[in-house]
């Protein structure tokens, strides 16, 4: 479709622009508050919000980050990763760098910024994301000050939906509600 062709390559930032726009409207609006608006995304859903930890925290009280691409650098060299160079870039090719590092969390991320609580999940048997991704910037978070609000699970098993029963899926989804209802506003 024409409105995923808009926001290929340089021009994926347009992706993150609507989705912050959606969010500053339900806040202008008043339908909500920034302590009361959580976001969920997985796999490249991970991505955007990803980028939304990164670009606008200070407009969520939590954040889900499953399954995530975020290693923006380094996300063609694993597991499907080369697969996607026609939407993201080769980040090889140093003028290509140039944008993607515009839209990749672990290099846009800074211990001087302030940032909402997250959840990173992801599966040790992902096939199609690697879960360094999720490693990688949880570790960095916390390494940088933001243990008390970084939180990290990895399911041993799973594969890519990150998880592969029933009850698996029912304690996952257990920990990101329980997640979201700890930090989100509740008043």
């Amino acid at each position: 479709p024409k409105w995923h062709q808009a926001a290929l390559k340089q021009n994926r930032h347009k992706a993150y622009e609507d989705f912050e726009a959606v969010g500053q409207d339900l806040i202008k609006r008043g339908i909500t508050t920034a302590a009361k608006l959580g976001c969920y995304g997985g796999s490249n859903g991970g991505l955007l919000v990803g980028n939304m930890l990164v670009r606008s925290s200070s407009m969520f009280g939590a954040i889900v980050c499953a399954v995530p691409l975020l290693d923006m650098k380094r996300y063609n060299k694993l597991l499907a990763g080369a697969s996607w160079m026609g939407e993201y870039g080769n980040p090889d090719i140093p003028e290509e760098w140039e944008y993607i590092k515009g839209f990749s969390p672990y290099h846009m991320f800074s211990a001087e910024s302030a940032y909402c609580p997250i959840l990173f999940t992801t599966s040790t048997r992902d096939d199609r994301v690697h879960p360094g991704h999720a490693r990688k910037m949880a570790m960095r978070m916390i390494s940088n000050g933001f243990e008390n609000t970084t939180h990290y699970y990895e399911n041993t098993e799973g594969g890519h939906a990150g998880s592969s029963t029933n009850d698996q899926v029912a304690y996952a989804k257990t920990l990101e509600y329980m997640f979201l209802y700890t930090y989100l506003d509740k008043e």
